[in-house]
């Protein structure tokens, strides 16, 4: 089996998994808070990380770098609730769709804080993203919703959270990340989900638990498929969940998604699809700085 063809398995995995948690949370909206979801999906996490913490031993949590693993797991830790937040308040496509911004962000504050250079890939993917959300949001012709704002907050927390771990990728292993986002964001979790506890049925314990799972099978998936195959063919894969999200919002929910909305995650996807196409063009050629 090729590269490319295990590539498409794993990000069918990726689909599988960020689909699954958007049913599980809409399925939880409105009954559980998002606070309680957050604790129970660091705590799916931990379980699933657990045997691999022990094979790994103690060195796994070695790490220079303790004040940004706090502060990026934070930042990550709001960004979930905005996400989860919009969740229970828009269509599936219209989070997923905004969600698309946040390799945006990442651009920018690469170019701020990593000190990685703003080329004409990034600046056409800044402009057409830009443009997508303007014409997905629609600010001054239709009332931004408070969703909206929450799941844009997200994308940029998200693209905060990107920029931190490739900056921890550095000196630390994806696993040594994985738990101190796990561990950081434990009592956070628990401190908040206190305030606002429902004790779980049976169905909703098991959707708490799915959404632990799938939330750390997602970010597995998708690690997986860019060591296997190149950004410019995981990109429009993982792009995939947006037609995917749409049918699943149809099928379960009824919800009917406007052109508008698809037409500005399509300028949103192109401008991130045309700086990764220029990008990885950049560092085939032999000469390329």
């Amino acid at each position: 089996m090729t590269p490319v063809i295990q590539a498409v398995f794993w990000m069918t995995g990726t689909l599988f998994s960020f689909v699954v948690m958007a049913i599980a949370v809409r399925e939880l909206s409105g009954e559980i808070h998002s606070f309680e979801i957050m604790l129970f999906r660091t705590i799916g996490s931990l379980i699933i990380l657990f045997p691999f913490m022990l094979r790994a031993g103690p060195s796994v949590w070695k790490t220079t770098k303790l004040g940004t693993q706090i502060g990026r797991n934070l930042v990550h830790f709001a960004a979930q609730l905005g996400w989860i937040t919009g969740i229970g308040l828009l269509t599936l496509a219209e989070v997923f769709a905004i969600e698309f911004t946040a390799p945006i962000w990442a651009s920018i504050l690469a170019v701020l804080f990593l000190g990685e250079r703003l080329n004409r890939g990034r600046i056409v993917a800044l402009v057409f993203g830009f443009t997508g959300i303007l014409v997905i949001l629609r600010p001054g012709l239709s009332v931004i919703e408070f969703g909206e704002v929450a799941v844009l907050g997200a994308a940029i927390g998200f693209a905060i959270t990107l920029t931190l771990t490739k900056f921890l990728t550095r000196t630390d292993s994806p696993l040594t990340i994985l738990l101190y986002m796990a561990v950081i964001q434990l009592p956070f979790g628990i401190v908040l989900a206190a305030l606002e506890w429902t004790t779980p049925d049976l169905l909703q314990l098991f959707w708490l638990l799915l959404v632990g799972a799938v939330g750390l099978s997602a970010h597995f998936c998708t690690a997986k498929a860019l060591s296997l195959a190149d950004q410019t063919i995981v990109v429009p894969m993982d792009f995939m969940r947006l037609p995917l999200i749409v049918m699943v919002g149809w099928a379960l929910y009824s919800e009917s998604t406007e052109l508008l909305v698809l037409a500005g995650a399509g300028l949103i996807f192109f401008g991130n699809y045309y700086s990764i196409f220029r990008e990885n063009r950049r560092k085939s050629k032999p000469d390329a700085t």
